[in-house]
This record gives structure tokens, C-alpha cells and sequence, in this order.
């Protein structure tokens, strides 16, 4: 009778962890961030019709790194459900912590019972009324949950992309400057990517009740270019002891030379009569 295979748990769980590390470092990886004008999602993705970035209620959206049959199947299960508890309950009751939890749950649940984890990192974001209500919600492979409040990067190289965007983030920056240290924090210093090879989307705080909305190729292009800014004109100093006026103008324009001499007025002599002699009494 052969003896049946062992494996401490501590090894197995170990083994299965390194499995799904291993495997989402080698996609490409994804930025969060947030901006005065809601929340930016920008990821490495030159595929035009596979999204790593998608919507999944009015003021939510998902995205996903890692094997993309996985999150994409995570995505349609958040789809239908937040479906079905808007229309059996209200639409404000659909909200981004509850469904992370959700999908934490099931992962973890995965992670714990199946021969073989997700191998795929997930986000779950919402964009609120105001600045503060912004939520951004990690869930890792193993049903772990991070609440971001500033940025958060999924997928490989996480730790160097961390640091880029730890250097680049600024919490009042607009959209241009959010995409441009997104972008810079995913290139590295050894390489660019252009709008062609990044998948840009948004929660637009201002966009109504559908805030999700697509940032097309064109436009990236446009915000990935650095503004210029005008430097002010120096003004030129007076030489010392010269102290311009006011009437240098019109000085130039008419010299004292040209003006009416003194002598030609009437003199004080003939303006004003010799006064009369007094009467005799």
C-alpha cells in the first residue's frame, strides 16, 4: 500500500503564494491615482480591444492585472451584481467597499480551497461628490484588501513603480499632470511609452451620474505634452542718476526749444496798471 503524498500546510500555502506572485509580475503593470477632478486609472496595455480598465456601476469602475480570462471573469460577476442590488434595492446602495469585500471573499476563498489561486491582482474604485469621498480598494490574490488614498500600482515591478510615483504624486494635480507622472512611474528611466501604448480612463467627478469615461489616443497625446510656461519680461533698469518720468514722451515730442519763450508773453509791467494818484484834499 503506498503512502499518500504530504505537504505541510505552511509549504503548500507558501508554494501557491510564490505561484501567483510569480505569475502577476510578469504582467504589465497598472497606476491609480487620484486628481483635483476625480480619479485617473492609466495601465500599460498597447491592446485596443482587450481592457484591462472598464466600468462596472455609475461611479465605479474596475481594473485588473494578471491573467485576463480571470479578471475578466471577476469583472462580469461585479457587473451582475451590482445590477441586481440596484434594481432590487436603490442605486446609491451600490457602492465600491462592498463589492471589494465581495470579490475578497471569493478570492480568498480560492486562494484557500483550490489546487490553484487567481493569478491576478484587482481594483476597485469610486469617485465621490467630493475629494475626501475617493476610494480606491487593492484587493489582492489572496482575498487581502489595501484602502489607497492617494495612488496604488498593481501588477510587476510594483515596488520601483511605487517609489517613481511616491516622487511624481502631488495631491491638487490636474489631469495632464496626474497621466504624465503616471506615465513617467510606468516607464522607468530606461524607456518611454506614448499614448499608443497606454489604456487611460477616468471617474470625472464632474461627468454626471455615469462618471467612467475613456481618455481616446488623441487626447492623451495632447495632455502627455508638458505645458509651456512663459517666463515673465524682464523690465530694463534707468541708468543711475537718470530717474525716468511720465513726461519723457512727451518731452521727446516737443523740446523746451520749440517751446514759446518767456519774452514774447506780456510783461508784468503792462498786465498789471500803475495805480492812480490820490486826489488832494
Amino acid at each position: 500500500m503506498s503512502m499518500p503524498f504530504y505537504v505541510a500546510p505552511e509549504q503548500f500555502m507558501k508554494d501557491k503564494a510564490d505561484f501567483a506572485r510569480k505569475n502577476i509580475a510578469r504582467g504589465r503593470p497598472l497606476v491609480a491615482t487620484v486628481f483635483s477632478g476625480g480619479i485617473l486609472i492609466c495601465a500599460e496595455n498597447p491592446s485596443r480591444s482587450l481592457h484591462k480598465v472598464s466600468e462596472i456601476y455609475d461611479r465605479i469602475a474596475f481594473a485588473g492585472v494578471g491573467r485576463y480570462n480571470e479578471f475578466d471573469q471577476l469583472r462580469r460577476s461585479g457587473v451582475q451584481h451590482a445590477d441586481i442590488k440596484g434594481y432590487q434595492f436603490s442605486r446609491e446602495d451600490v457602492d465600491a467597499r462592498s463589492l471589494a469585500n465581495l470579490y475578497a471573499q471569493y478570492m480568498g476563498n480560492v486562494f484557500t480551497h483550490e489546487m490553484k489561486p487567481l493569478e491576478v491582482e484587482i481594483l476597485v474604485a469610486e469617485v465621490g461628490t467630493v475629494e475626501a469621498e475617493d476610494q480606491l480598494f487593492h484587493i489582492l490574490y489572496d482575498g487581502s484588501v489595501v484602502d489607497e488614498s492617494s495612488f496604488t500600482v498593481l501588477g510587476g515591478e510594483a515596488e520601483a513603480v511605487i517609489t517613481r510615483m511616491k516622487e511624481r504624486f502631488a495631491a491638487d494635480w490636474d489631469l495632464g499632470a496626474a497621466l504624465r507622472g503616471a506615465a513617467l512611474a510606468l516607464s522607468g528611466p530606461d524607456r518611454s511609452l506614448g499614448a499608443g501604448d497606454l489604456e487611460v480612463a477616468v471617474l470625472d467627478r464632474f461627468n454626471g451620474r455615469r462618471a467612467f469615461r475613456r481618455i481616446p489616443v488623441e487626447v492623451a497625446e495632447g495632455l502627455l505634452v508638458a505645458p509651456v510656461v512663459d517666463e515673465p519680461a524682464i523690465e530694463e533698469e534707468a541708468p543711475a542718476g537718470e530717474v525716468p518720468t511720465a513726461d519723457d514722451a512727451g518731452s521727446e515730442a516737443a523740446p523746451e526749444s520749440e517751446a514759446a519763450p518767456d519774452s514774447e508773453a506780456a510783461p508784468d509791467s503792462e498786465a498789471a496798471p500803475e495805480e492812480a494818484e490820490p486826489e488832494g484834499g
